[in-house]
């Protein structure tokens, strides 16, 4: 072997001219003459082929165009971690002593350069929040130097580096009995095959394996060393989850499977007994559907029973049927479904306001507060669009006869009980209107003065789009009183004793569910 390299150059992480990539060869490649490293490619776009030479095949690549040889004396191997350190903080240029932010996991991180801070080797020591984001970091270094350098590290960003092992990572780690935060992105680590003893990060909490090549049977072998983590993020990897955790990620709040495409519904039913799990990040997983099977309609799952906020982002959710899963979800709050075909195009709207009818105790959707207006707006659309659908399966005012077939249950869990909060919809509701005709859209309102018993009540029709500003300025002449003066709310006789407050003007009569028969109330 070159005494140039490293004595176990196969595995290793390299560096070419800011690419990073993994040796896969070393040795001779007829006819040219000389030592080659033939590595494969992070970026294999950067590469020529797929590990063959004119028919022969010196070792093999993910991607056909993701290997390339190249000159041992042209790569880096990469430094120890306080030779980068000091290189970054100490020795670097001045805009390294600048302050940046860095984002770990979902948390940006304020990591300030030596330069700003301090100016000697022995005051490395005070360092808390620490960024070597691409600094060829390829080990730990001599034994226990770490520790005695720098022991209060409790942030530590080691994403884009050269790191080739887990064990690399643990010797590290093991210097850092404080560190809570690590950030190991986009280094291809290898781990030991076979069970071994756990290396124990005794006081991490945020752990980021976003484009490390890790498996799911490796991420459980290495969790029983993580004893306190409460965030986890698994982003690109090509999992599969092929196992149950059992006494693992016990702690574990938050964990991110975004990217990994081959995930199905069954594999996240392996995940669905974490105790701790509030928050599940599933972006552009592929995911189309889902069905709890352990809740018949209407009921409540004990999957997943304390998750709380669900993000599924750039699916493939086309089916009414999952948003009526989700609604069995003991504790869900929070949901994000952008980008899916069920919330994309000309109906986007509308769906978004059936999806909040569908999913009772959700409070945010795509990271918008469901107020309760809306929320009452959105259920009283829903009750209104599918009243013919619910009389025609079975549907009637009269509850001793109301019963609606089982096919209609399933595909409007909440209706029955929509029906109950709001009243059954009536006949006159769900006549179809013409819509070009402008007396099937006026609203033929009451409008009331409580701070004011002198004025008499009033009835006027007014269009159902019209908007609240507008609604204003009407009343601000027949009352003559300033537009500015003026507050709006309104009653219905189906909800007796609520009183819904009209408090954006440049909404509709329409999108605050105003109907036939309402009172407006008037206050100045």
């Amino acid at each position: 072997m070159n005494d140039m390299l490293p004595s176990d150059v196969i595995g290793r992480r390299v560096a070419v001219n800011g690419e990073r990539a993994t040796v896969r060869f070393y040795g001779t490649v007829p006819p040219v003459a000389g030592l080659w490293l033939g590595v494969e490619w992070d970026n294999p776009e950067r590469g020529k082929h797929d590990g063959r030479h004119e028919g022969t095949v010196y070792f093999k690549c993910s991607h056909p165009t993701g290997g390339s040889f190249i000159r041992p004396s042209k790569v880096s191997f990469g430094v120890d971690f306080l030779t980068a350190l000091r290189n970054r903080y100490e020795d670097g240029p001045e805009e390294c002593g600048k302050k940046e932010i860095v984002t770990i996991g979902k948390k940006p991180v304020e990591t300030i350069g030596f330069d700003s801070v301090i100016k000697k080797q022995s005051q490395l020591s005070e360092l808390r929040n620490i960024s070597l984001r691409n600094c060829a970091v390829s080990c730990a270094g001599d034994k226990g130097s770490i520790a005695t350098a720098c022991p209060n590290i409790r942030v530590l960003n080691l994403s884009q580096n050269l790191l080739s092992a887990w064990e690399e990572v643990t010797d590290i780690a093991d210097q850092l009995r404080h560190l809570e935060v690590l950030d190991l992105s986009e280094n291809k680590l290898g781990f030991a095959p076979g069970p071994s003893a756990p290396r124990t990060f005794a006081a991490l909490k945020v752990l980021v394996l976003n484009g490390t090549g890790v498996t799911w049977a490796e991420v459980l072998r290495c969790a029983a060393g993580w004893p306190v983590l409460e965030e986890l993020y698994l982003k690109s990897n090509n999992i599969t989850i092929s196992e149950r955790p059992a006494d693992v990620l016990q702690m574990v709040k938050l964990l991110d499977l975004s990217s990994n495409q081959l995930i199905d519904e069954n594999q996240l039913f392996l995940i669905a007994y974490l105790p701790r799990l509030e928050q599940l990040i599933l972006r552009d997983i592929g995911i189309s559907s889902l069905h709890f099977p352990n809740a018949g309609i209407g009921c409540k799952t004990s999957m997943f029973p304390f998750l709380q906020n669900l993000i599924v982002d750039d699916n493939q959710i086309s089916q009414w049927s999952f948003m009526n899963e989700l609604d069995k979800l003991q504790s869900l709050r929070s949901l994000s479904c952008l980008r899916n075909p069920l919330t994309v195009g000309s109906g986007a709207k509308t769906n978004l306001q059936f999806i909040i009818a569908k999913i009772g105790q959700l409070q945010t959707l795509n990271r918008c507060e469901i107020l309760p207006e809306e929320r009452r707006g959105a259920e009283l659309d829903y009750r209104k669009a599918f009243g013919n659908e619910w009389k025609e399966a079975g549907g009637h005012q009269d509850p001793h006869k109301n019963r609606p077939n089982e096919e209609f249950l399933a595909a409007h869990p909440r209706y029955q009980f929509l029906c109950q909060k709001y009243g059954a919809p009536e006949d006159g509701e769900l006549k179809t209107q013409q819509p070009f005709l402008l007396k099937n859209q006026l609203l033929t309102l009451k409008i009331k003065c409580p701070n004011h018993s002198d004025q008499k009540v009033l009835e006027k029709q007014l269009p159902d789009s019209m908007t609240v500003q507008k609604v204003k300025g009407l009343l601000s002449r027949l009352l003559r009183v300033p537009v500015s003066d003026l507050l709006l709310s309104y009653e219905s006789p189906k909800m007796p004793g609520r009183e819904i407050e009209l408090e954006n003007d440049q909404q509709s009569l329409q999108f605050y569910s105003v109907e036939n028969g309402d009172c407006l109330l008037v206050r100045w």
